[in-house]
This record gives C-alpha cells, structure tokens and sequence, in this order.
C-alpha cells in the first residue's frame, strides 16, 4: 500500500523532525492544507491520504493494524525513522495504534477529537446517501448536493463529503471505497484489543472540541490509561472539525505543545 502524499516545507528545514498529518474519515489530506502550509514554514510536513480515501489506493482491509503499518511502510520508503504526528479522528485512532505498538517512530502525537475507545455511531445515514447517489445521472456537483440534502439536512456536511465526488471520463465517481468503508465500520469506530499494550510514556496532546462528545471525560479517562502523560485541551467553540473553525487556536496549541 503506497499511501499518496501531498508535501509541504523543505526537507532539511531546520533540522527538525518532519510532520505527518493523518485526516479522519470521509475526509482526505486537502482538508489540511491551510494548517500544513503554516505548519511548513519550520518543518517538513507531509499531509497522507489514508487507505481507500482521496487519491490512495484501495484496500478492502480497513483496520487499524493495517492503516498504522500503511503509514509505517510510508516512512520507511521516505527515509523517515521518527516523525511528528497530528492526526484527526480515524486518523487519530491510526496514530495511536502507531504509537502505541511502535513507539520508537513517534516522538510527538497530537490526537484530534477521538479517544482510543468504541462509539456506538456507525455513521449508516452518511453511507447509505453517499451509496445511493446515483452517479450514471448526475451531472453537476449541485445537482449531487440537492440530491443528497434529500438525507443529509447539514449543509457543511454535504460540502464536506463532495470533496469526494470527481469527474473522471466525464462521469462523477467517489474518490472513496464506500464498500470497504461500510464492510469495515465496526473497526473504524471501535479500536484493536489493547489489553496486551504497553502504554506510550511519552507526552501526548488531545485536542478536542466543546460541542463535540468525542473527548468526554469519561473517554478522555480511559485515554490516559494508554496515555498517562496526556494532556487534554478543549477548544470550547469548536466541533468535531475544529482546525477548521477554530484554526488560530488550535495552531497556538500544536506550536505550544510542538516546542
């Protein structure tokens, strides 16, 4: 699995470690941009495309274990040995099985409103609109909106996931497995067995948002029991995509914990 890569900064910037930033589900590493060109401006970072998301291949393995092990195959073809991670919900998840099953390759983590812990939403109403969007039809990405408004009353939401939509020989497709997805969405909302883990002992950053139940303080808890040296910092005018409301914030929390 050769997992693609947009990159930002100078290789040898400053000599520090390089950045990595996993995005969450349904989404891609274009949803990082803004936070990626300012992040570069004093390391190397590169923003990844996780497996059957954006422009990487397509698995119909969707795991933890295996998306952990997509990005370790990464650094090694990048000549990476440690990196710097700030990951986002599913990617978050990946970022903490990476750390917590080898955790010589990350020397900083910063977690992204999610917990290592199950939740019950199996995001079924999302998958059974973006399923039955009848792409042979559509002919615009309005037209994909209005159909999808159908199911999906949010419009941020629906904004958000026709990112994925894209015209490919003058037919629209998903840049998404949306098979593998919904095969797999017990283990993207649940986390691989930890009761033979050893704890990561290194300093961890969550940041979560105030109007999202991801980081309560009962999952926030069960975190430090694989975190111990967690600290949690709770953007209170946020949701669960909070580096794109709340960007200046949460750059002065990444650039505070980063240095």
């Amino acid at each position: 699995m050769r997992l693609a890569v947009t990159r930002y900064g100078e290789a040898q910037t400053d000599h520090s470690l390089p950045v990595i930033i996993l995005h969450g589900l349904f989404g891609s590493s274009r949803n990082w941009h803004p936070i990626a060109q300012s992040l570069s401006k004093s390391s190397p970072v590169y923003a990844l495309d996780l497996r059957n998301h954006g422009k990487s291949p397509h698995s119909s393995i969707m795991d933890y274990p295996a998306m952990a092990q997509d990005v370790v195959e990464f650094m090694a073809a990048e000549h990476i040995d440690q990196a710097r991670f700030i990951a986002h919900s599913m990617g978050g998840k990946a970022a903490m099985w990476l750390a917590l099953t080898q955790p010589e390759r990350v020397q900083k983590l910063v977690v992204v409103d999610i917990a290592p812990v199950a939740y019950e939403h199996d995001f079924s109403g999302v998958l059974e609109a973006l399923q039955s969007l009848p792409l042979e039809y559509i002919s615009s990405r309005k037209e994909a909106d209005q159909y999808l408004a159908r199911y999906l009353a949010q419009r941020s939401l629906r904004q958000f996931l026709l990112q994925n939509l894209q015209l490919k020989s003058g037919h629209y497709q998903w840049r998404l497995n949306l098979d593998a997805i919904t095969h797999s969405i017990a283990d993207i909302t649940g986390f691989p067995d930890t009761r033979n883990i050893q704890v990561y002992a290194k300093r961890v950053l969550f940041i979560g948002g105030g109007q999202s139940d991801y980081l309560s303080r009962e999952n926030q808890q069960k975190s430090r029991q694989l975190f111990p040296l967690a600290t949690f910092s709770i953007i209170k005018n946020a949701g669960h995509w909070l580096h794109s409301e709340q960007p200046e914030i949460f750059m002065a929390l990444i650039k505070s914990y980063m240095n």
